[in-house]
């Protein structure tokens, strides 16, 4: 699968948007109503633990016993004045897996960071200057299988987004559209082996007709290219709340008009104040990750690299969720 037109990257970044657009129209309140009371520091604090349990006893359609949980921790700053804003937010997120007579295996690992700065030009427009940082890697190392060496570590890969553009939205933290003509994509791959290999669209090392290594691969690779991003947060109905962040990215130097996407929507359905229901879908495309095949003609295995394929995860878990600063309000902490 390839994104091989420019056109698509469009296509796609407003066939999302349009959807978005369609919500209530109080998101894009009257610019001359007094906005002052939404003006200073607003901040926000939750940590989660979701769990999700099979069992099976004298089940005759057989199955193996499992168990898996997932702990999730966000926090936000938001401020804003007359002019400015500076909206930063960060979310961690481990899970683990046991089925019977397995090893525990990893199903959900996540370090990320956003940071975001815009300054209004206009009282009477909707349109922002912005600068927008944003940062991606693990906590662990990833596996295929877990008797064969890890294909991900911490910081293999990272992935960091620096750019300056513009940004449309009056309830920046609601809804908002960021394009950006000039961002530079940096990715990191901090390990030896990974980094040798080639993975995550680095060089690879080079080597002579024995083996012996020539050259290192490389560990940063850097792109400048264009960005749109999409981000929607809100409850959608009573106590159900979306959250969706769309990131369309394409470089100018490599193969332009490929298109990078990355799309995370995450539903949460809160069932009284302590308990929610999450459930999330995450899709990626890469023109730079390229996928393994090992091709077994009965006695010789052979390592294969194919094309990019699009990526899908989603998660489904129900747990308890604490938010930090409504029980500090209820203990009365400053």
């Amino acid at each position: 699968m390839r994104f091989n037109r420019l056109p698509s990257l469009f296509c796609l970044f407003f066939l999302f948007t349009f959807s978005s657009w369609s919500q209530p129209s109080d998101l894009f309140i009257n610019p001359k109503e007094d906005k002052t009371k939404d003006f200073g520091w607003k901040t926000n604090k939750e940590v989660g633990l979701y769990f999700n349990q099979v069992s099976f006893t004298n089940w005759n359609a057989g199955g193996a016993n499992s168990i898996s949980a997932i702990i999730n921790g966000k926090a936000r700053a938001n401020y804003k004045n007359e002019k400015l804003f500076w909206n930063s937010s960060i979310n961690l997120r481990y899970g683990l897996n046991k089925q019977e007579q397995e090893p525990v295996r990893k199903t959900e690992d996540a370090i990320s960071l956003i940071s975001n700065f815009g300054y209004e030009k206009s009282k009477n427009s909707n349109w922002f200057y912005s600068v927008r940082f944003s940062f991606n890697t693990q906590f662990a190392n990833g596996f295929n299988d877990p008797d064969e060496a890890p294909i991900s570590r911490f910081m293999a890969p990272g992935y960091l987004f620096l750019g300056v553009g513009s940004e449309y939205g009056r309830h920046i933290e609601k809804l908002s559209f960021y394009a950006s003509p000039a961002t530079l994509k940096t990715t990191f791959v901090l390990d030896d082996d990974l980094a040798n290999s080639g993975a995550f669209g680095v060089d690879a090392a080079i080597y002579d007709m024995d083996g012996n290594l020539l050259r290192k691969g490389d560990k940063v690779r850097t792109e400048l290219g264009i960005l749109f991003t999409n981000q929607y947060e809100d409850e959608i109905f009573e106590n159900v709340k979306l959250n969706s962040l769309m990131r369309l990215y394409s470089d100018y130097l490599n193969n332009f008009g490929n298109v990078d996407i990355d799309w995370e929507i995450n539903f949460d359905f809160k069932v009284n104040k302590y308990i929610n229901a999450m459930f999330g879908s995450h899709i990626r495309y890469d023109d730079d990750i390229k996928t393994e095949v090992i091709q077994n003609e009965i006695t010789n295995e052979t390592i294969v690299l194919e094309g990019p394929k699009l990526q899908w995860k989603q998660l489904l878990g129900i747990g308890i969720v604490l938010n930090l600063d409504e029980l500090n309000k209820v203990e009365g902490i400053n």
